[in-house]
């Protein structure tokens, strides 16, 4: 496996981290990265997302939206937030943004990631 590619649905910047903020308190149930959300709270990493990135053995990438269509142009029309396995060849999605709007919890998304990581083979 060469890498994860994790796509956040939000813009890159300090003003866009800022909007996104605001966003989850004053309005959480309309905010439109269920990949944010999982990942990170109001102000900062959820703490079993960052031990889980940071001890994993595999490479992963974080992007926003607009860097992921910058690099990526021909996913542009494909609904974010999206995991994307970068597998020795095209990359392959590797969880949708329905499968990720409807995990709960980092728990779950971990635990996905890696039952989807095992159907593949180097």
């Amino acid at each position: 496996m060469s890498k994860l590619i994790f796509v956040y649905n939000a813009g890159s910047g300090y003003l866009n981290v800022a909007l996104d903020m605001a966003h989850k308190i004053f309005s959480p149930d309309t905010y439109p990265c269920s990949l944010c959300d999982l990942t990170y709270g109001i102000f900062k990493i959820r703490p079993e997302w960052d031990d889980f990135v940071k001890n994993t053995p595999l490479k992963l990438e974080f992007l926003h939206k607009d860097e992921f269509h910058k690099i990526y142009p021909d996913w542009s029309s494909t609904p974010l937030p999206l995991v994307l396995a970068d597998h020795n060849g095209p990359l392959i999605s590797l969880i949708s943004s329905t499968e990720l709007n409807e995990l709960e919890s980092v728990e779950a998304l971990k635990n996905l990631v890696l039952a989807r990581l095992s159907g593949l083979t180097d």
